[in-house]
Formats: structure tokens, sequence, C-alpha cells
């Protein structure tokens, strides 16, 4: 059965090169046990990683994007003949002039259709491969264009350089959210433009929100209520590397575990319901399902909730996150599906990848 986005938007090149949704608050939420059979829709690859992490009897990465899938098998192939230091270089989040020989080594271990994707692609793999995506180079635009017009560097490094959340605020409010901001932001986060640019105009189809406005509160969240200095996603944001901190797929401390797992990783391309066809019911512990409920009408939600839940063993998780659009557990499968809200909450205020409006987590009973 195919998904109702597929028919709409453009799935030919790569969206994302990078996951924009934080793997600490996706791993705490599912609390994955060893031996368990997850499900994640594939996106960039970096949370399908992290979630190997935790030893998975396996991990079924579903994509509708061969070019998605193409930049999860590069990614594999990395962890598998790359050292860690080498690693960071080939994604961009550490100066490197070796990314194409780093490249040339991972090469052997892509599939012919991840070869000719990334073979035609030099220039993205010398920048870093995290910079290959849309969304990626929207940022980029973001940073060359509209950033210089606002804040100076030393402004910037102010801003990413944390300190106490008072001092936080009083920056933010006093220094950063200027008239020039507010109004150069809201243009450049408009849904014209970043459907456009950034995103799909398709993907904002059932979003009411005013977009820039929801943008711009989080950003505030994100450098006032959480330490900018300890944010990955902003810093890339913000200056196009990773700081000091590092996603979770990144850090030193997780390599060796996502090493070793590797080979519980299933690539599939097509839609997340051709995929579950494939899937016994009652099989599944774990969904990661990024945002794609956003993307459907709400009666198609609730098709697709339906249908996980067959999947699903009784005590699996679904974690999800809204964006723009509210997508929550309908009253009527109460029976079936309990809303874990108080601990989804508590994940969401300390969500660094911070862009989100809520994040769900809901259970099998």
């Amino acid at each position: 059965m195919p998904t109702e986005v597929a028919a709409r938007a453009d799935f030919s090149r790569l969206r994302y090169a990078q996951c924009w949704e934080d793997a600490d608050v996706l791993l705490e939420g599912l609390d994955i046990r060893e031996g368990d059979v997850c499900v994640a829709i594939a996106s960039a690859g970096d949370n399908v990683l992290a979630m190997l992490s935790r030893k998975p009897a396996r991990v079924i990465a579903v994509d509708l994007s061969p070019a998605q899938l193409a930049c999860l098998t590069l990614k594999t192939a990395a962890y598998r003949v790359l050292s860690h230091p080498e690693l960071l270089e080939l994604a961009g989040s550490r100066p490197s002039a070796e990314r194409l020989e780093l490249y040339r080594r991972c090469r052997h271990h892509l599939s012919s259709p991840a070869k000719d994707f990334w073979d035609a692609r030099p220039r993205d793999i010398a920048c870093g491969i995290g910079s290959a995506g849309k969304f990626e180079h929207y940022l980029a635009l973001f940073r060359r264009l509209v950033l210089p017009a606002i804040h100076s560097r030393q402004g910037v490094a102010r801003l990413l350089s944390g300190g106490d959340q008072s001092s936080r605020e009083r920056f933010y409010d006093q220094e950063w959210d200027t008239r020039l901001w507010r109004l150069l932001f809201r243009i450049f986060c408009s849904r014209f433009v970043i459907g456009r640019i950034g995103r799909d105009p398709e993907f904002f189809r059932y979003v009411d929100d005013d977009v820039p406005k929801h943008l711009s509160r989080r950003f505030r969240h994100a450098s006032t209520a959480l330490d900018p200095s300890e944010n990955p996603y902003l810093h890339w944001m913000l200056e196009g590397r990773h700081g000091t901190a590092l996603p979770y797929a990144l850090r030193p401390e997780n390599f060796e575990a996502i090493r070793g797992s590797i080979d519980r990783l299933e690539m599939r391309y097509g839609s997340l319901e051709d995929c579950l066809e494939g899937v016994p019911d009652g099989s599944v512990d774990r969904y990661n399902l990024s945002n794609i409920f956003e993307y459907m009408s709400l009666e198609n939600y609730h098709q697709l909730l339906a249908r996980l839940v067959r999947s699903a063993g009784s005590g699996c998780r679904l974690a999800y996150w809204n964006l723009f659009v509210p997508r929550r557990r309908p009253t009527f499968m109460g029976d079936r599906l309990r809303s874990l809200d108080r601990l989804a909450s508590e994940l969401h205020a300390k969500d660094k990848a911070f862009i989100y409006g809520a994040f769900v987590v809901e259970e099998v009973v």
C-alpha cells in the first residue's frame, strides 16, 4: 500500500544529510532492550545507527527515498572501515582535506546504487557528507546570506558559549533578538521559503500553525532554556559544524557499540506501509517514526497507526515528533495504545533538536 505523500513530494534527492531529531531523547523514550526488533524511518541514518548501540536483535530501516538509503549506506560503511576521528572528518564535524580518500576506503562496502549516488557528488563528499542534503544547503544559505547581516561572528560565538540561564536570557533578549533578526528570520523561515529551499511544499499541506512564530519560539527556547554550548544541532545551524558537543551517533563513547551491531541493520526501500506487509503481526518491539504522520491526513494517520499496532507486540513503544501538525493517538484507540504523556513532555523539554512542537511516546497495551 503506497503512503499518501509518495504521490505528491519529490523523493529523488537527498533531503537530509543529518538527522535533525535528538537521539538522546529518542533512545530514552523508546527504552530499547537487548534483543528487541525495531522498525525505523531511515532518514539520514544517524538515529538508526544510534538505536544499534542498544544491541537490538535487528533494526529495519525503511525509506521512500533511495537517496536517504544511500546516505545511511555510506555512514554504515564508515563505521565499518574508519576510525572515530576519520568518521568525524567524513561527516564534516571536523576539518579535513582527506575526505575523498576516506570515501574511497568506504566505497568498497557500498551497494551499486549507493556508489552511483556518491560517485556523482565528489564536491559534497569533499565538503563533508553531513552538509550534502537540501535542508543543510538551506541552512548554509542562512549562514552565508542572512546571519552575517544581523550578527557578527563574535555575537554568534557569544550565543553558542552558553553560560548560566539568566545570562543566556539577558543576552538573547537584549542583544540577539533585534528587530532585524525578527524580520529576516520571519522571511527566511516562512513556509514559502522553507518549502521551496529547505524541505518540500507538500510537507506543509496539513499545516495551520504560524511557521516563523513557532520556529522563533523554539529557537529562543534552545538559546535560553537549554545550554547552547551543549547543543550540536544549534552549532551546525549557526556555524556549519559541530562544536565540542556531538550528536549521539558521533560521540566517541558510542562508536564501538554501533560498529559492533552494524550487521543487525536491515535497509528497505519503500513506504512504511509496504514494509509492514512483510512483518508478522505482534513481532515489533520499538518504532522510531520520525515525524511522518504530519505528512498525511488525519484519516490516513489513524489507519497507519492501527496497522503499526497490529504488527506490534505487547509493550511495544512508538516514538515520533510533531513539527507543525499535531498528531496523537485518537481516543478510540485508547484500549490498544497508551500515551506516555509525562515521559514525552519531560523529554521534549530537553530536546536539543529544538524545532519540534511536541515529542510523542505511546505504548501498545
